[in-house]
């Protein structure tokens, strides 16, 4: 009984100490668990950043999954010769005969598809997917909602800058978004960011509100374009060199919001002899002003025609269609669909350009039509991709989540053909060129959401052995849906009577207000949301990021080597 007694005690006493000792080490795991901090994008390397991505998202950052091919765009497969017959050209626009120091012409590609052998099957098969039966799941109230909720900014900052990785070595986003009268950007604390908003005449085609989305672009000039020749910050200075170099790239005179006196800048920029008062930049500006013109001599930075000075950057929203409800339009969305960056890393000059022109037209020369070779991009997703031209290009996107994520090196490489390569754009770029020019009535530096597309004049250009012609009518002329994909019914119908004649009350409306074509109704609005937002659900932009509903008609599925596309003569700047 004694001993029966002994073990009961001894047990009682250990069995006690024991659960204590549990209790204590209960307590302290749960203090330690509640003074954890949970592990933030900042707290860990850029590499674990993106394998987690990789995971969450089911992508890969550095494999190619689908085709190293992608800077061929999806809309280079579009049929030129409908199923009725009838010829559409919408591959003018991208290839043409470059104005120098742009010196690719190619305009060849309008006559055939001259393609590399892996991508003469369509690798975009997004674009032969019915989504209808997706799309019908999700209301108007819900894509309404969705695309009124930024993915950029929280708390009126940029999420991004803070949600990257510490050691991420590539663009961190720093533009807040929030514009003065003047288009300049401004952070919470009221200071200048340098990104500059501006309104353009979009390029033809996809970047057509009516075609999918909204967009914006925004340039900044490297710090010392805003400083005197003290070294002080002036936004007086930055307001005229940024005149300075759309001259250049325009090159063009520019004509000035405001008159300057040129004494304050040394510079005779009217070119009359003398420093007097003036309101224009005669092109060819000889100089930049302030602290970059005291660099200018020093060759730290260099002046052309047609060129950015180096460090110039672009940042470029794509964006959903939203709803105004006030003004009963379609205006640009809080969500964005991608962020694009772009920053002119080296300077080549004249002759440098010309020798790297030369140099792929004779490489594709000396290829036979059936061995093409694909074309190759240096850098990786963390740090962006590079052209030979000088320029780095790096991208974010929507991942499943609705968050901007950054793209894979695939989904970067869809940017590079355009803006590496072609004749229609000016030092890699598309929209400064397009700049709409500033006025007494209304500046062309705002941004779209300060003043949109409603009442712009429609743009008037010129091509060889064409008369001067309305630019976008001349596109409908030679490509009746207005759509790459000739797939925009509802422009068809607005600007095309049955007998497939022009509606002239219709063209005419146009030229007063090119809203009337670039805007989309409220229906297909969300029609394109909605087809979008599940090519984010899915996370497949690799295989096209077209927010088509329903399979593409006029899209080649397969191309034979070198197939002729039936147009001629070619249509050239």
């Amino acid at each position: 009984m004694n001993k029966q007694r002994f073990v009961r005690t001894y047990l009682l006493k250990w069995s006690t100490v024991l659960i204590f000792s549990l209790s204590v080490a209960k307590s302290v795991l749960a203090v330690s668990i509640k003074q954890a901090k949970p592990l933030t994008p900042a707290a860990i390397s850029t590499a674990e950043y993106l394998r987690v991505l990789q995971q969450q998202n089911n992508i890969h950052y550095e494999k190619i999954i689908n085709t190293a091919g992608s800077y061929i765009p999806a809309m280079c497969y579009t049929r030129t010769i409908l199923r009725n017959n009838q010829k559409q050209n919408p591959c003018y626009v991208c290839h043409t005969h470059g104005k120098p120091p742009n010196f690719i012409n190619d305009s060849y590609l309008q006559t055939v598809l001259d393609f590399p052998a892996e991508m003469q099957v369509n690798p975009y098969r997004n674009l032969f997917t019915d989504y209808k039966k997706n799309v019908s799941k999700i209301s108007d109230k819900e894509i309404l909602d969705y695309v009124r909720q930024s993915n950029y900014l929280s708390n009126n900052k940029p999420r991004l800058k803070k949600q990257l990785p510490k050691d991420w070595p590539g663009y961190r986003p720093d533009a807040y978004f929030h514009f003065d009268s003047e288009g300049f950007d401004h952070d919470i604390n009221g200071d200048y960011t340098l990104w500059r908003a501006y309104r353009y005449y979009p390029f033809p085609g996809t970047f057509w509100p009516a075609n999918g989305s909204t967009d914006d672009v925004l340039i900044r000039l490297d710090s010392a374009f805003s400083k005197d020749i003290r070294g002080i910050f002036d936004i007086g200075i930055y307001k005229l060199n940024l005149a300075i170099v759309e001259s250049l790239i325009k090159q063009n005179d520019i004509y000035l919001e405001n008159p300057i006196d040129e004494n304050d800048f040394a510079e005779d920029l009217n070119k009359n002899g003398q420093l007097d008062q003036t309101r224009v930049i005669v092109f060819p500006p000889e100089n930049y002003v302030g602290w970059a013109r005291l660099l200018q001599q020093q060759q730290k930075f260099h002046l052309a025609a047609g060129l950015y000075p180096e460090n110039t950057e672009f940042l470029h929203s794509v964006r959903y269609l939203d709803w105004d409800e006030k003004r009963q339009q379609i205006k640009l969305s809080a969500r964005m669909k991608e962020l694009r960056y772009a920053k002119k890393y080296r300077w080549f000059n004249y002759a440098e350009l010309k020798t790297t022109a030369e140099n792929e037209f004779w490489e594709k020369q000396r290829s036979s039509n059936a061995s093409v070779s694909m074309e190759t991009f240096r850098g990786d997703p963390s740090h962006g991709l590079r052209t030979n031209t000088g320029w780095i290009f790096q991208g974010f996107i929507e991942a499943k989540n609705g968050e901007l994520r950054p793209q894979t090196r695939e989904e970067t490489i869809s940017c590079m053909g355009c803006h590496a390569g072609i004749g229609a754009t000016t030092d890699a770029t598309f929209s400064f060129t397009r700049k709409l020019a500033s006025n007494n009535t209304h500046s062309s530096w705002l941004h779209w959401s300060q003043q949109y597309l409603y009442g712009i004049r429609e743009p008037v250009t010129r091509y060889k052995n064409h008369a001067q012609v309305y630019e976008y009518s001349f596109y409908l002329k030679n490509n009746a849906s207005g759509s790459e994909f000739s797939d925009n019914d509802e422009i068809l119908k607005k600007f095309w009577l049955k007998n497939h004649t022009l509606n002239t009350k219709q063209f005419n409306r146009l030229h007063n207000d090119i809203s009337q074509l670039l805007i989309p109704s409220l229906t297909r609005a969300l029609t394109l949301n909605k087809g979008y937002k599940i090519r984010v659900d899915q996370q497949n932009f690799i295989f096209g990021k077209s927010g088509n509903i329903s399979p593409l008609k006029n899209v080649f599925k397969q191309v034979k080597p070198a197939q002729p596309t039936g147009l001629l003569p070619v249509i050239s700047n």
